[in-house]
């Protein structure tokens, strides 16, 4: 997987909850519930929310008595957030400054951002300002590249094409993999981690093709790559993503963990 850090216009906003929320996101919004155990009454945050899958989940069980608030930095996301599920308090502001009181939150969660940050130890000292003593952080990664059955062999591949630049441009979803390193990072800024589980959910695209297209796109890699040495990689990854073709349907297990710390 790969992104590029940068905000995005509402058109994105829209294709962001329509293509990536189902293919990717809301598969894992369970796991971090779980691990949250968002009851009744609860003040939840959810940070770097998106489009709100994990927020707008929470709003049912912090009922009755409790709420629920995502924060983004990305108004287009919010946006798209008020739209689907507008029970839920939807505020802009930037992980490394929260717009909130110390202490304000229950129950704070994080999926799929931390690799984002660009100061993840100062990310995470703010969760844990804004959470109560007592409280939960939880906080959703994906698990390095070498644990991932179907995108590791899939970078190497790329990378022998591309070039190693394209290990560092394909990497940021899989920077935050080891959960022992988090860890450490939790209790330099106070927070003391209660659990670690890991889990392995789908990731689902229309095809191969689609898949390699959009992994292509999202990256400076679409610039660099001649029409050949694309036209190579497709038929590579056809013939290395195979066995994962459900009925025309790509279906790659994603390997992830979530943390869960206390303030």
């Amino acid at each position: 997987m790969a992104t590029e850090q940068f905000m995005i216009d509402a058109e994105q906003a829209e294709a962001y909850e329509e293509r990536f929320v189902p293919a990717l996101f809301r598969q894992w919004v369970e796991p971090v519930l779980e691990a949250a155990e968002v009851g009744p009454g609860d003040q939840v945050l959810d940070v770097a929310c998106g489009t709100g899958v994990v927020a707008r989940a929470a709003v049912t069980l912090a009922a009755p008595g409790g709420s629920v608030t995502g924060v983004d930095l990305n108004p287009a996301m919010l946006a798209v957030a008020h739209r689907v599920e507008p029970r839920v308090s939807w505020e802009q502001g930037d992980v490394a400054a929260l717009p909130f009181p110390a202490g304000g939150f229950d129950v704070l969660t994080c999926q799929a951002a931390i690799f984002f940050f660009p100061d993840p130890a100062g990310a995470l000292a703010e969760m844990r300002r804004v959470t109560r003593p007592g409280g939960r952080v939880v906080v959703h990664a994906f698990s390095s590249l070498h644990a991932q059955p179907a995108y590791g062999p899939w970078v190497e591949m790329v990378t022998h094409h591309a070039g190693p630049e394209a290990t560092e441009l394909l990497g940021t979803y899989w920077s935050q993999g080891d959960p022992s390193a988090l860890a450490d990072c939790c209790a330099d800024v106070g927070l003391r981690v209660l659990a670690v589980r890991r889990h392995t959910r789908p990731a689902f695209f229309p095809s191969v093709e689609a898949m390699v297209r959009t992994e292509v796109n999202a990256t400076p890699l679409r610039d660099r790559l001649d029409v050949p040495t694309l036209d190579r990689m497709l038929v590579e990854s056809h013939e290395l993503l195979e066995t994962f073709v459900e009925d025309g349907r790509l279906v790659i297990p994603i390997a992830g963990y979530t943390l869960s710390a206390t303030p």
